[in-house]
């Protein structure tokens, strides 16, 4: 989604080449290059302004570091204006008495329903015990979808005739819950496709008979502007108290999850970063701030690492590897580990200076190289993975043809993962594991 930000601001900061002070007209033509950037990924205006304006005032005639240059060092003034920009991080009130209930409030497609399941599994996976409530009467789709979900993760649903109104349908989920033990509740309440009169009514109505904690908006970011505009509008008719932004990995051009919480002063709480149920994230301003300037995003990639990974298959490969004895059932094992983490190049663009890197290799050709490689190891036997020397031309030709691939993508990727093996090798030397050790406490 930042990806065409991050281009503009760098090269916004690249221009700067001052020495000893910053000048108004270097600070001035930078700036005039990240008002552009700013405006073109939909930040609201006013935020621009004012935003550029404090930028101002901290650069101009600013002592420039020896050792980093005028770009980085404005670098770090704008990563610190954004962090202010998007708010301090805000954790869901779970505080109170039990059933601690959540109202999920939107407009009609932005991702409410499924954004409630995947909070469902958030929250279960933090040891609360969740029931999911279809409220959403008007359209049946709705409840069979939620009905759908929480068969597939396992969790549980209440549901009622449609002729029942949606504020007795939460009234009585609330009740079921004190009575099964459930110390959470969501209500999956209807959305529209604009904001109006009965829709507010019933919505006051479910949260006088409830009594929710939380009122979370899910807001779609690919709307631009117009989330800004649904926040608001939400905002003033029922007082909600955070925001879900959902669709952050699409191609929208980001100025929403920048301008939301400054214009309507209501908290983030969660990102949705891709359609499958554990594509939730705790919204954490600092690590959007990195992203949006193209510094990556490691500590969620670990997150998301130790969420996702099995930890024994990944100890497993780990240590083969290091003993030398990594075969190619051990390169698929690890392989279907990795993409639990999602597609390469999201993975790539959490780390940081890697996102830049891969901007030129379109995603769909480093996940067809992946599916090629899975297909390759897939078509040979269990002995041919555990000792891949066997495979002779006959063979290879045999893989080939049940991978859909050539033999000369075969030898490839034998090549490839014998220069693997012999630098795993190389690691058996003390003082190259050392030497290794160093450079990784270097990073840290």
């Amino acid at each position: 989604m930042f990806e065409n930000l991050q281009d503009r601001l760098n090269s916004a900061f690249s221009q700067l080449t001052s020495r000893g002070h910053l000048s108004e007209a270097d600070v001035d033509s930078a700036l005039r290059e990240v008002r552009i950037a700013l405006l073109e990924a939909d930040v609201n205006f006013k935020l621009v302004k004012d935003f550029i304006k404090r930028i101002r005032e901290r650069t101009v005639g600013i002592e420039l570091s020896k050792a980093i240059t005028p770009g980085q060092q404005v670098v770090k003034i704008v990563h610190e204006e954004l962090l202010i920009t998007l708010g301090e991080p805000a954790k869901l009130d779970l505080g109170g008495g039990s059933p601690h209930v959540i109202m999920m409030v939107g407009l009609q497609g932005s991702g409410k329903t499924t954004t409630s399941a995947k909070l469902a599994l958030h929250l279960r996976k933090a040891k609360y015990s969740p029931l999911l409530v279809a409220a959403d009467t008007r359209r049946p789709a709705a409840i069979e979808q939620l009905a759908v979900l929480g068969r597939e993760l396992n969790i549980p649903i209440h549901r009622e005739d449609a002729s029942v109104p949606p504020p007795k349908i939460c009234t009585n989920a609330v009740n079921v819950a004190k009575a099964n033990a459930y110390n959470v509740v969501i209500l999956d309440t209807a959305g529209r496709l604009q904001i109006d009169e009965t829709l507010m009514n019933e919505l006051q109505e479910i949260k006088t008979g409830t009594n929710p904690q939380e009122i979370l908006l899910v807001a779609d970011s690919m709307t631009g502007q117009e989330a800004v505009r649904v926040s608001k509008g939400f905002h003033e008719k029922v007082d909600i108290t955070g925001l879900i932004l959902t669709k952050i990995d699409g191609d929208a051009r980001g100025g929403a999850a920048i301008s939301i919480r400054s214009v309507t002063g209501v908290p983030i709480k969660f990102l949705g970063v891709g359609e499958k149920s554990n594509d939730l994230e705790v919204f954490h301003p600092d690590r959007l701030a990195s992203r949006i300037l193209g510094m990556g995003d490691i500590l969620s990639l670990i997150e998301k690492a130790e969420d996702v990974i099995d930890e024994d298959v990944a100890e497993r490969g780990a240590k083969r590897l290091m003993e030398g004895n990594f075969n190619l059932e051990d390169f698929l094992e690890q392989l279907q580990q990795i993409k639990k983490l999602g597609s390469i190049n999201k993975i790539l663009d959490m780390i940081p200076g890697m996102g830049k890197m891969t901007q030129d290799i379109p995603q769909d050709e480093m996940e067809k190289q992946l599916k090629k490689t899975q297909a390759i190891i897939n078509s040979m036997t269990t002995k041919e993975r555990r000792n891949p020397r066997v495979l002779n031309g006959s063979r290879k030709r045999r893989v080939a043809k049940g991978s859909g691939t050539k033999v000369q993508e075969i030898n490839q990727l034998l090549s490839q993962f014998r220069q693997m093996q012999k630098m795993m090798k190389q690691l058996k030397n003390p003082r190259m594991r050392q030497n290794l050790m160093k450079m990784f406490d270097g990073l840290k």
